[in-house]
């Protein structure tokens, strides 16, 4: 049985309306955009529910995340070394 969770790997905020959008199998850019219109609409309280759900529903199992936390140098290639300039290069007489 499927459960309402947050997504652990489509978030903007907190990952509720991607959660909501995972539990129905729909793209969450519209339930986003669904979400937009209500907010600008005025129907009900669509924050304070968003408030809400991103307090009340539990994480999703998967751990993976489109967010890198941590050192984001962490696994970058070494620098190259930096090449002297030659003088004979060094020529700007064309300007």
């Amino acid at each position: 049985m499927k459960k309402l969770t947050k997504s652990a790997t489509d978030r903007q905020v907190s990952g509720v309306l991607g959660g909501i959008a995972e539990y129905f199998g729909i793209d969450s850019t519209i339930v986003r955009v669904i979400f937009l219109i209500l907010v600008f609409a005025g129907v009900g309280s669509p924050v304070f529910l968003y408030i809400l759900l991103a307090i009340l529903l539990p994480e999703a199992k998967n751990t993976q995340t489109n967010r890198s936390y941590g050192n984001p140098y962490e696994n970058r290639r070494p620098r190259k070394e930096a090449k002297p300039v030659k003088k004979e290069d060094d020529d700007w007489s064309d300007f």
